[in-house]
């Protein structure tokens, strides 16, 4: 506190002696340096007058709150606002004393150029000086850094930036005025011929990213830090076989969509993964759409631990909504979740909830006492093989969960309720995806029969890269135990999103739904796992079938060889978003449904598999469990 006064002091009372200054200048520049009694008297009297006007006007433009050492483009605007506002007023005061008798009006505007500069100047001339020279982490002194700066740098990792744009400036801008990071950055890499030999900083953009390996050889490049977040698959593919082909190490800044905050900085930088050579196009979301249903309300994620939900939670808080509760049954989740975003968001109210919306006693007290008016419906129970073991848990979680959950939102008559199903729920082979498709069907149903304000929708799409339980991350532990990587069959297909880019859409497809629509993502050309996994045996550094074993163990109970989004007697339609369609699914009569629901919770409550999946198949019919046998 006391720092931050003495500071504070400081800053003035430079500020006083260059208002000063500002104005004798004037005077000196004006008269030539010859000054009469007459003008004397003039600047006497003007003088004081001149600091304390300025002083106060530079008060009120908040010039004394910032800190020297960040001074930004922001702080020179308000400089130039305070000295031309401070000038003006000063003006208005001298005529109505003087009329301007024996002063002359070019005083005026020198001293306001003078003042501009002044101030300016040593504003960044400290920004400049602390910006290059400031604390290491010893805390010793200017002279002690000074002439440890040469052999402080030698420590120094040498640095190449690949992308010389917005986001290279702003990475490299941050490793300058950090100078506790080890990183010396040499110059930008960039493939376009205009920005050749051109400056960032100071620094040169060298030539094109094929000059990797030569500065890697000649200039000790150690570090490669790849910033084009806007680059497509096969550029990203090609500059990551050039990075390989060199000794230094390569990181990249993700896609704009995979940023939580938005915000592009050091902490954005990670290792270069296999989704990155994806290389899908950002996500076009109407913002402004969305904002209106989000931004302001209380808001409720289930099974906000999870892949979806997590994501789904951070996406939202991009729209500042009032409150965000996190529903999660798993407490570890949902602890770093909760931390990881009030670490993120500080200034929105984060609410983790441990419970299970199987228990309607944990979802009334959270609607009771939250009164959420949003809610995304993420939890479920959705690996196929072990549903396939335990069917009788799809019922109750998957199946059962959503009833309560649906009821409990019609009940408090919430605005929006966005349940997110699987593409596994279409034409389904396996109890998740019959399950799933049970959940779509009472979605919709207690739309069109509920006696609430809520809108119910569905938003229907396929596998995303990085989600638990998903194949790449089992083909890495496999690569890393030296193989063999397991493929269930050569010819299996899949559909692929990035978990940022699915929960942008589920939003867009929310403030798109009116009620009872099931919207259906575009997913894209589809994956075949075979070259995926082969993709990523040479991404790690192997070759396929030489260094890395590839196994080929058939399909497991309840897979399919391709997914489908859509259900024979389903009419799609595209929507005014691309990348979402939307689709009329048939009606049926639930109160039917009903019934056979209630049988499915007393074979589950007795753990009966075989009675459980005749009543799965008999509420959909298209559903066609695979010839497995099972254990009751």
């Amino acid at each position: 506190m006391l720092k931050s006064y003495r500071n504070y002091l400081i800053v003035l009372f430079t500020d006083l002696i260059l208002f000063g200054l500002s104005l004798y200048s004037a005077f000196k520049i004006r008269y030539d340096y010859g000054l009469s009694e007459n003008v004397v008297e003039s600047f006497l009297w003007m003088l004081p007058v001149s600091i304390l006007i300025k002083a106060v006007v530079f008060y009120f433009f908040d010039l004394y709150k910032g800190m020297w050492r960040y001074t930004s483009t922001r702080d020179l605007i308000n400089i130039l606002k305070a000295s031309t506002v401070s000038s003006l007023v000063f003006i208005a005061l001298v005529l109505f004393k003087t009329k301007f008798e024996g002063i002359s009006r070019s005083v005026f505007f020198i001293d306001w150029c003078l003042t501009i500069i002044l101030i300016s100047g040593s504003r960044a001339s400290v920004r400049f000086f602390l910006g290059y020279l400031g604390e290491y982490k010893t805390g010793t002194g200017f002279l002690k850094q000074f002439f440890e700066l040469k052999n402080q740098r030698k420590k120094f990792k040498n640095t190449i930036i690949i992308g010389a744009g917005d986001c290279g400036e702003k990475i490299y801008r941050e490793i300058r005025d950090n100078t506790s990071l080890d990183y010396k950055v040499i110059g930008f890499l960039d493939d376009s011929p205009k920005k050749k030999g051109k400056k960032i900083h100071g620094l040169p953009v060298l030539g094109a990213s094929d000059k990797i390996k030569k500065y890697v050889d000649t200039a000790g490049v150690e570090e490669i830090i790849i910033t084009i977040p806007t680059a497509t698959a096969a550029q990203i593919r090609r500059i990551v076989d050039l990075c390989k082909k060199t000794t230094a190490r390569y990181k990249i800044v993700p896609g704009l969509g995979e940023l939580i905050t938005g915000n592009v900085s050091l902490k954005s930088i990670r290792d270069v993964e296999y989704r990155d050579l994806l290389g899908r196009k950002p996500v076009k979301l109407d913002n402004e759409s969305i904002g209106d249903y989000l931004g302001g309300k209380i808001i409720l994620v289930t099974g906000a631990g999870g892949s979806i939900g997590s994501g789904l939670c951070a996406q939202i808080l991009k729209y500042k909504p009032k409150e965000l509760i996190l529903f999660e049954r798993a407490e570890s989740p949902l602890y770093e979740i909760d931390l990881e975003l009030k670490n993120l968001f500080p200034g929105i109210k984060i609410i983790p909830f441990l419970g299970d919306i199987q228990e309607k006693d944990d979802l009334y007290k959270v609607f009771s006492l939250r009164k959420p008016e949003i809610v995304f419906h993420a939890a479920a129970y959705k690996h196929v093989p072990m549903l396939e073991s335990y069917p009788w848990k799809a019922v109750s979680n998957n199946i059962s969960g959503t009833m309560k959950l649906v009821d409990m939102a019609s009940e408090f008559n919430c605005e929006k309720f966005v349940f997110v199903s699987t593409d596994k729920a279409v034409n389904p082979a396996n109890v998740m995806g019959a399950s799933k498709r049970i959940c779509e069907i009472i979605v919709q149903n207690k739309n069109r029969n509920s006696n609430s304000t809520t809108s119910f929708i569905t938003v229907r799409f396929g596998n995303v890269i990085g989600s638990v339980g998903s194949v790449i991350p089992l083909f890495k532990k496999q690569i890393g135990y030296g193989g063999p990587v397991t493929i269930t069959h050569p010819d299996i297909i899949r559909y692929f999103m990035l978990i940022p880019e699915a929960c942008q859409l589920i939003l867009q497809a929310g403030a798109m739904g009116s009620g009872g629509e099931i919207f259906v993502l575009d997913m894209g050309e589809p994956v075949k796992i075979d070259e995926m996994a082969r993709d990523l045996i040479r991404f790690s550094g192997f070759e396929p079938d030489v260094d890395i074993k590839i196994e080929y163990v058939g399909l497991r109970p309840g897979e399919k060889l391709y997914e489908e989004l859509l259900t024979e007697g389903e009419n799609v339609m595209p929507t005014d978003h691309g990348e979402i369609m939307v689709l009329k699914s048939r009606e049926c009569e639930f109160s039917d449904i009903k019934i056979k629901i209630d049988e499915l919770k007393q074979f589950a409550h007795a753990q009966k598999s075989e009675e459980i999946r005749r009543v799965l198949k008999n509420i959909v019919p298209e559903y066609l469990p695979a010839c497995f046998e099972h254990k009751n």
